[in-house]
């Protein structure tokens, strides 16, 4: 399983501005980024792993705008 599935399987299931403000990847998918950071770190990544990491920050990225919006719906 890639670092980013959940948050893809998050995303396709739907949610509410309250759930996507409570969502936070699980601790394999951390650990999973922490090793792929690491291996960037040293210079071991592979280009399959370096896409995985792409693939994540771009995600990440996204759930954090998706979050500070989800903070005004959920103010309303």
């Amino acid at each position: 399983m890639k670092a980013y599935d959940e948050l893809i399987d998050f995303i396709a299931t739907g949610t509410s501005p309250e759930t996507l403000l409570m969502f936070k990847p699980s601790a394999e998918s951390q650990e999973r980024v922490r090793e792929l950071v690491q291996r960037e770190k040293d210079e071991i990544i592979t280009p399959p792993e370096r896409q995985e990491l792409d693939d994540y920050l771009q995600l990440e990225h996204l759930m954090r705008m998706a979050k500070a919006r989800a903070r005004r719906f959920a103010s309303r």
